[in-house]
C-alpha cells in the first residue's frame, strides 16, 4: 500500500507568493539562476541555489553555499516572508500550461517505502548531485522541493474528489509566472477529507517517480541518517517516533493520465572524425534515412516510435530504425533513446557512457527543434537528434520491471514550482 501523510508546510505569504515561486533548481545553471533573481531579493532561488548571493569565485558545492541557504531560509522565517502552517495538512496543487492542466496532492510520503521499491524508481543517480541535495537538505533541515510522482489513475476517484473541492473552496493562491504557467494552490483543512484520501492511497501498490529521482534519494538518505542518529541518542530508550518528520519526503502526486512527457533531445558536437558522407552512410547501415528539405524552416519532429529527426550541416532529416537494432520484446532494448544510443551514438559518434560525456548535450522538448538547429549551425560539425516522447505507459513497464531508463529519457512539462511548499526534517 502506498502510505501518504498530511504535514505542516512552510509556505510564502499569500502576498508575495509569486514573487517567491521559481523553477526547480536544476534546470538552470548559476549564471542563468543568478539573473532570474537578480532584482527580486523573495525568489527561492536564494534558497535552492544560495551560490547566486555569493561571489562569483566561491565554487557552488562550497560549504558557504549551504549555509548561505539556511541563513535566508532562516531570515526568511523571521520576517514573514515564508511561514509554518499551524497544523499538518493535505495540498492540492495545479498547475496549468497551453491549455494543458494537472492536478495532485502534496503530502509527505514514506522512506520506508522508496527503500523497498514499493516508490518506483527508473533513472540512475549521480553521486555528485546527490551528494548536494543531502547537504543542502542537511543544512537547512528541510525538504526544499518536492519529489514528482505518479500513480496509476484506473478509476478516476480521486480527481473527482479534487474537483469537487476545489470548486468549494477559495484557493491560498493563483498566479502566472512570465513562462506562462499558472500554480493554484488549496489547502485541505477537513480531518475527514484528509483521511479519505490518506484512506484511498492505502489501495495503490505502488507510486512511480516521475521527476526528482535526485531529491529523493537525498532525501531519504538524510531521513535514514537522522532516523539512526534519533536511536543511537543515549538520551532515547533506543526506539524512535514513526511519526517523525525525517521518516518522510515531500512530494506532489499526479494521476498518470493528467501528466504530458515532452522529448528530451540531443545534440553531439562532433562527427568523432568522420565527414559527412563517411557519417550519413555509416548511420545508413542502422536507420533508413530520408532528407526532409534544406533550412532551419524545414524542422520536423519525429511522429511516431523508432523515428528520429537528425539536423546535419544544415539539413534536416528523418531516421527510421532498421529491424534487428532493437528488441520489441525487450522493455529497454525498445526504447527509442537506448536504440539511438546503442545503434549510432555510442558505435558510431563514441559516445560510450552519455551521462559523463563532455562531447553529447542534452535539450529539452520545451525549447523546439528551432534549438537544435540553432545548435549545430553555431558549431558545423555538431549533430543533433530529436526522440519522440516516451509514455507514461513506458516509464511504468520499466520501472515495474525493476529496470533503468537511458540517461536524459523524460522531460515533463510544465514544471513544479519551487518554494510554495517546504517541509521540515
Amino acid at each position: 500500500m502506498a502510505i501518504i501523510r498530511p504535514f505542516k508546510a512552510i509556505r510564502p505569504d499569500n502576498k508575495i507568493a509569486q514573487e517567491v515561486c521559481a523553477l526547480p533548481y536544476d534546470v538552470m545553471n548559476r549564471t542563468e539562476a543568478k539573473a532570474m533573481a537578480e532584482h527580486n531579493p523573495h525568489r527561492f532561488l536564494h534558497i535552492s541555489r544560495s551560490e547566486i548571493d555569493l561571489p562569483d569565485e566561491v565554487p557552488s558545492y562550497d560549504d558557504a553555499v549551504y549555509a548561505k541557504a539556511k541563513e535566508n531560509l532562516d531570515a526568511w522565517l523571521d520576517s514573514g516572508v515564508m511561514r509554518e502552517d499551524d497544523k499538518p495538512y493535505l495540498y492540492i496543487y495545479k498547475l496549468d500550461f497551453n491549455g494543458h492542466s494537472q492536478t495532485g496532492i502534496v503530502a509527505a510520503f514514506s522512506i520506508d517505502e522508496y527503500e523497498t521499491g514499493h516508490i518506483k524508481k527508473h533513472e540512475l543517480t549521480r553521486e555528485a548531485k546527490e551528494l548536494d541535495r543531502i547537504r543542502h537538505f542537511d543544512a537547512v533541515s528541510a525538504d526544499t522541493e518536492p519529489v514528482f510522482l505518479a500513480y496509476k489513475n484506473e478509476d478516476g476517484l480521486l480527481p473527482f474528489m479534487l474537483d469537487s473541492y476545489k470548486d468549494a473552496v477559495t484557493p491560498e493562491y493563483s498566479f502566472t509566472l512570465e513562462d506562462g504557467v499558472t500554480h493554484t494552490l488549496w489547502r485541505i483543512v477537513e480531518d475527514e477529507y484528509i483521511a479519505d484520501i490518506v484512506e484511498y492511497f492505502t489501495l495503490k501498490d505502488n507510486l512511480y517517480i516521475a521527476d526528482g529521482h535526485h531529491r529523493s534519494a537525498s532525501a531519504y538518505k538524510v531521513g535514514k541518517r537522522r532516523r539512526e542518529a534519533a536511536i543511537a541518542d543515549p538520551n532515547s530508550d533506543g526506539d524512535y517516533d514513526p511519526d517523525a518528520d525525517y521518516n518522510y519526503f515531500m512530494a506532489v502526486l499526479f494521476p498518470d493520465d493528467e501528466l504530458e512527457i515532452m522529448d528530451y533531445n540531443r545534440v553531439v558536437y562532433d562527427l568523432n572524425g568522420l565527414d559527412k558522407t563517411e557519417f550519413l552512410e555509416a548511420v545508413g547501415a542502422k536507420f533508413d534515412i530520408v532528407e526532409v528539405l534544406e533550412g532551419e524552416d524545414a524542422d520536423v519532429p519525429p511522429r511516431r516510435k523508432h523515428e528520429f529527426a537528425m539536423y546535419l550541416a544544415g539539413t534536416w532529416y528523418l531516421l527510421t530504425a532498421n529491424e534487428g537494432t532493437f528488441d520489441a520484446n525487450d522493455v529497454i532494448s525498445s526504447l527509442d533513446a537506448e536504440i539511438l544510443q546503442k545503434n549510432l551514438l555510442q558505435p558510431i559518434l563514441g559516445i560510450e557512457d552519455p551521462r559523463t560525456s563532455d562531447r553529447i548535450d542534452f535539450v529539452g522538448g520545451i525549447r523546439g527543434l528551432r534549438e537544435l538547429s540553432r545548435r549545430v549551425d553555431e558549431l558545423p560539425s555538431a549533430v543533433a537528434f530529436a526522440i519522440y516522447p516516451v509514455s507514461m505507459e513506458d516509464l511504468f513497464d520499466v520501472a515495474d520491471a525493476g529496470s533503468i531508463m537511458p540517461p536524459k529519457s523524460t522531460w515533463f512539462e510544465p514544471k513544479l514550482g519551487s518554494g510554495l511548499f517546504v517541509k521540515k526534517i
